[in-house]
């Protein structure tokens, strides 16, 4: 169960983190999008799993290979952020979140029994 403490940090990690991704593009190619969904943070606060959804890009492993490689450039830039707010950075380990993609499988699926 998450404290609201973490809660607190985790919704601030997601936002920041937003940020960077947008203003170095980060997972846009050819009309695709890279979308942080949600941040779980460990209890003492010092590991962050960043759940990320990838739209419109074939090869989402490849991509998320990218991010994973950046991750310690990409929490510099987070600490750039949110030093004042928190009392350590957290490290920070990116997964695919497919909860979207599955939707949208399972709607092909209906409206292809609908007919």
């Amino acid at each position: 169960m998450s404290s609201i403490k973490q809660k607190k940090i985790s919704e601030l990690i997601r936002e920041e983190l937003s940020s960077v991704f947008q203003k170095k593009n980060i997972g846009i190619q050819k009309g695709g999008m890279v979308t942080i969904t949600q941040v779980d943070l460990s209890p003492d606060l010092l590991e962050a799993i960043i759940f990320v959804s990838i739209f419109n890009i074939k090869d989402a492993e490849k991509v998320l290979d990218g991010i994973n490689e950046m991750s310690h450039e990409l929490r510099g830039l987070l600490g750039n952020k949110i030093r004042n707010q928190v009392r350590r950075i957290p490290e920070l380990h990116f997964k695919l979140d497919d909860t979207l993609d599955n939707v949208f499988r399972l709607e092909e699926i209906f409206k292809k029994i609908k007919k």
